[in-house]
């Protein structure tokens, strides 16, 4: 498709009321905010050289033209999908502010999705978070602490956001689950086992030697005093990992170890908060991939 002219006028982003929806976004962090502000002003002012110069003129084509115009300007596909979702995103707050009378991003999709599968940790890796060789000089504090985030993390699936943002009255070790705030502001409950039960027991007891009064209830903190933060359990990570390891493989290796264990996709898809099972499907590729391993190293017709 050839690229688009565009026109010599100024676009007025007003009519985009991208303060209120920004303000509207009050479930996910500053980062992720900041991506959604910029994802939807480059869509703004596309669509403003194409003369639809606020949210109403926008229609279906219009979002499939500038799919097209994307992947002519050969964005990874990760990255349009990211930005789809973004307009998705925005046209379903419009509809409910009665800034638009339906959402044109209905029945869009984004083809080729990308062939990257999430990255699981073996048992070995796993082994060496939870149960690593503690230093003796390392404060009590910090070791149980940082048992109780990684046992949460791999345990019960929460994202990383999810965990950061807990607080005590989130915990409920008599009835064995977190309520966690996902995504859209939507509750759910995510199950504690056993290890996390005991891991947040052991944390509570010194909690408050390491989290001052003024954090009003997180459940967790950094050596700054300050609710811990993504950046904080991503150090949590490369100080126990002995290889690179991002905190959100704890999440994808719940998932898989849930459905190599038998459990069927619509509990997955709850237990992690997806709202759409497409997205909790990729974990079914996962681990039948881990199958047909497991088939060629160990089978002797294989």
């Amino acid at each position: 498709m050839a690229a688009e002219e565009p026109i010599d006028e100024v676009i007025d982003l007003g009519r985009w009321r991208l303060d209120d929806y920004v303000a509207s976004l009050t479930s996910l962090s500053p980062r992720s905010v900041d991506a959604y502000r910029s994802d939807i002003s480059m869509f703004a002012m596309w669509a403003g050289r194409l003369r639809v110069l606020g949210p109403p003129e926008v229609n279906r084509t219009v979002v499939r033209r500038y799919i097209a115009n994307l992947s002519s300007r050969q964005y990874a596909q990760r990255s349009i999908a990211r930005k789809v979702a973004a307009v998705r995103r925005y046209f379903g707050w419009a509809v409910d502010a009665g800034l638009v009378a339906g959402d044109p991003t209905i029945g869009v999709h984004v083809s080729g999705r990308s062939g990257r599968l999430p990255r699981v940790l073996d048992r070995g890796e796993l082994n060496g978070l939870l149960e690593p060789d503690h230093d003796p000089a390392e404060p009590v504090w910090r070791r149980r602490r940082d048992d109780a985030i990684l046992e949460i993390l791999y345990g019960s699936g929460l994202r990383v956001s999810e965990l950061c943002s807990l607080d005590t009255d989130s915990i409920d070790l008599q009835g064995q689950f977190v309520r966690v705030w996902g995504k859209g502001s939507k509750e759910r409950r995510a199950p504690l086992g056993e290890p996390a039960i005991d891991a947040l027991a052991a944390w509570l007891e010194v909690r408050d030697e390491a989290v001052p009064r003024a954090l009003d209830g997180a459940l967790f903190a950094n050596e700054r005093g300050h609710r811990l933060t993504p950046r904080d359990v991503r150090r949590i990570l490369d100080r126990r990992s002995p290889t690179p390891t991002h905190p959100h493989a704890l999440r994808h290796t719940f998932a898989t170890h849930l459905l190599d264990g038998g459990a069927d996709l619509r509990s997955v898809q709850e237990l992690l908060g997806h709202a759409d099972v497409g997205t909790t499907q990729r974990y079914t590729h996962v681990s039948r991939e881990r199958l047909a391993a497991a088939y060629r190293q160990s089978h002797p017709r294989a």
